[in-house]
């Protein structure tokens, strides 16, 4: 990772802020260089100011960057993209909300994040692009674990280590992959897991977006696959996300409409 000089330019995404005293803004940042970083935006909630439209939440900037004892100081911002679909469509926010909880918890401080980086940004491109989302996150959720170092094993059975058949498995989130049907029904924390399921998330592992993307996937696998992913996320973090539950939730007011 490069060191900051007293004054560097960074792009980055906003994953949250909160107010400080009348009117500044401290803003957790991802970057593509230095990971999460923490910055003060100074008068950024005065009317007038030219740095508010630019340090918005989820919005990818591009910012001069003052190095501080405490606290680095953002004194330029200009916007990149501000992803403008994700704040008219109640769905596609929620998706991208989730993407940005996701990289909040799994990026790392002050560290060369520039292949989450570049997979952050992609997803909220598509996220915002595409006329259908649900594989954008899908797979923003698999590549985010080979990234993060939790790639599941998918290819024989964590307990035993015999090749998995093509047949339903059983997925372990303690063990990080699969369980075969004889080692599965001993852990009782282990989820079911279809070969329909397990097709698509080895689809997903082995191959580039694009090519990923192709298949079209039931409405029954695709809701398996969300509620085992949300599950092994949420072990791995420690914690439930907060992000799936309002995104269920407006996925039943849609439905209910």
């Amino acid at each position: 990772m490069p060191r900051r000089s007293r004054l560097y330019r960074t792009e980055s995404i906003v994953l949250r802020h909160h107010d400080l005293g009348e009117a500044d803004r401290i803003i957790v940042l991802f970057t593509p260089g230095y990971g999460k970083l923490r910055a003060l935006a100074k008068g950024v909630r005065r009317p007038l100011s030219k740095k508010s439209g630019h340090v918005e939440l989820f919005t990818r900037s591009d910012l001069l960057v003052a190095k501080g004892r405490d606290l680095d100081i953002i004194t330029q911002a200009e916007t990149i993209d501000a992803y403008p679909r994700l704040r008219q469509d109640l769905d596609r926010l929620g998706q991208a909300a989730y993407v940005i909880e996701l990289v909040d918890r799994f990026g790392v401080q002050e560290a060369d994040s520039q292949a989450l980086y570049q997979l952050a940004t992609h997803t909220l491109e598509r996220l915002d692009r595409e006329a259908e989302t649900a594989a954008s996150l899908r797979y923003f959720q698999v590549r985010l674990l080979d990234l993060s170092g939790y790639r599941p094993e998918l290819h024989r059975c964590v307990n035993c280590l015999e090749a998995a058949q093509p047949q339903d498995q059983f997925f372990s989130a303690n063990e990080g992959g699969l369980l075969c049907p004889n080692c599965g029904p001993r852990d009782p924390y282990a989820r079911a897991l279809s070969l329909g399921a397990l097709k698509v998330l080895r689809h997903y592992q082995r191959n580039g977006y694009p090519e990923a993307s192709r298949p079209r996937v039931s409405g029954n696998v695709a809701l398996e696959i969300e509620v085992l992913m949300e599950s092994y996320l949420n072990h791995l973090v420690e914690r439930d996300l907060r992000v799936p539950a309002f995104v269920r939730q407006v996925r039943r007011v849609r439905e209910a409409g």
